[in-house]
């Protein structure tokens, strides 16, 4: 087998080794093409099969009602941020926005390019440098609010909701690119779901989004077409030539998911996996300064804390390198360390992580 490092990029991220080794037992004939699925038309039947298939196991893996449509789209999860006020935010309709980090941010900041007045920040933590989420008592919804958004994982930050925002029957509206199918979840309180695939499902130049009836029934159709979301749904996402490719890798990548034992079975890894590296995080408070202020605020995807110094940070990157691990150095705009561990970072990553983190504290401390 080829080398393989443990990945801990915050994105592109690593995927499962069996959805690549399926990819690559089929690359140069998938189906008896005598193809590659980059190569044969998206109106094949050979692909409208693959597409079909991604778009039941998104439904399959999170229950998803029978009132919600699966969408596979493109242009990130920053088109999103556009996209969805396009859509919604017309005839008078406002929106709430909860800040929590820098995706946060940019979705409101395209809200209010979209939209002004009418996207509104209702809750933020930004004067504590994103350290902790919003109490339940400090988001004040409004009643006139078609939608409240907010991203349910902080990449750079390191926080994640564990409870989602209370609305009081207002759709949630969600960039859940991060820690989409971390766990099971309940979709039905969200009018959107939408997930950028790099992190947790494929690779880039995908998004999956999830939308309820009602709320679509709410969308403008007086776009341009590829930003209606009315289009992509009535076309079964296929209005134009969609990723082939990335769509066929998520589809592998779900088909494996629901291979382990789905998400029950994702959840239980990520929660140890947690439980692994906080621990020893907290086991030298000294040494390994966590950035998130209050513990249940804590992601389970990513995760950031500082050493002592950056010369010490510096080593920290450069050794564990040698010990085959990459992604390791914090953002640019936070610094520190960094471990993202998302879904296909196993158990054993984080035990060989701990284990070479034991042994740097232990030596430099």
């Amino acid at each position: 087998m080829s080398h393989r490092v443990i990945n801990f990029y915050a994105g592109p991220a690593g995927l499962p080794l069996p959805a690549l080794e399926r990819a690559q037992a089929e690359l140069l004939d998938f189906e008896n093409t005598g193809m590659s699925v980059m190569e044969i038309s998206h109106r094949a039947k050979e692909y409208d099969a693959v597409h079909n298939e991604a778009i039941a196991l998104v439904k399959e893996l999170l229950a998803v009602p029978d009132n919600f449509k699966i969408l596979l789209l493109q242009g990130g999860g920053n088109l999103q941020f556009a996209m969805l006020p396009m859509n919604i935010l017309h005839s008078g309709r406002k929106a709430d926005y909860i800040i929590t980090g820098q995706w946060a941010k940019k979705a409101f900041k395209e809200a209010k390019i979209v939209a002004g007045d009418a996207a509104r920040v209702i809750a933020s933590t930004e004067e504590e440098k994103f350290a902790r989420l919003p109490r339940k008592d400090e988001i004040k919804v409004n009643p006139d609010a078609a939608y409240v958004h907010f991203c349910s994982n902080n990449t750079i930050f390191g926080t994640q909701w564990k409870a989602f925002p209370e609305t009081r029957g207002i759709p949630l509206a969600s960039d859940m690119s991060s820690d989409f199918m971390w766990r099971p979840f309940d979709v039905k309180p969200f009018g959107l779901i939408y997930a950028g695939a790099q992190k947790n499902l494929g690779p880039s130049g995908l998004v999956v989004a999830i939308i309820r009836d009602d709320f679509l029934a709410m969308c403008s159709d007086k776009l341009p077409s590829m930003l209606q979301y009315k289009i992509h749904a009535d076309k079964n996402s296929l209005y134009n030539t969609p990723p082939c490719l990335s769509i066929y890798i998520l589809r592998n990548v779900l088909a494996y998911n629901k291979a382990i034992g789905g998400l029950d079975a994702i959840h239980k890894n990520n929660l140890k996996k947690g439980e692994l590296l906080y621990g020893c995080i907290d086991k030298y408070p000294a040494f390994y300064k966590g950035h998130v202020k209050v513990k249940d605020d804590r992601s389970y995807m990513n995760v950031d804390f500082f050493l002592p110094n950056d010369e010490v940070t510096d080593m920290f990157v450069k050794e564990s390198k040698a010990a085959g691990m990459v992604g390791l150095k914090g953002y640019r705009d936070l610094g520190g360390i960094r471990v993202s561990m998302y879904n296909a970072v196993t158990v054993d990553h984080i035990k060989t992580l701990v284990a070479f983190m034991e042994a740097f504290a232990k030596k430099h401390a």
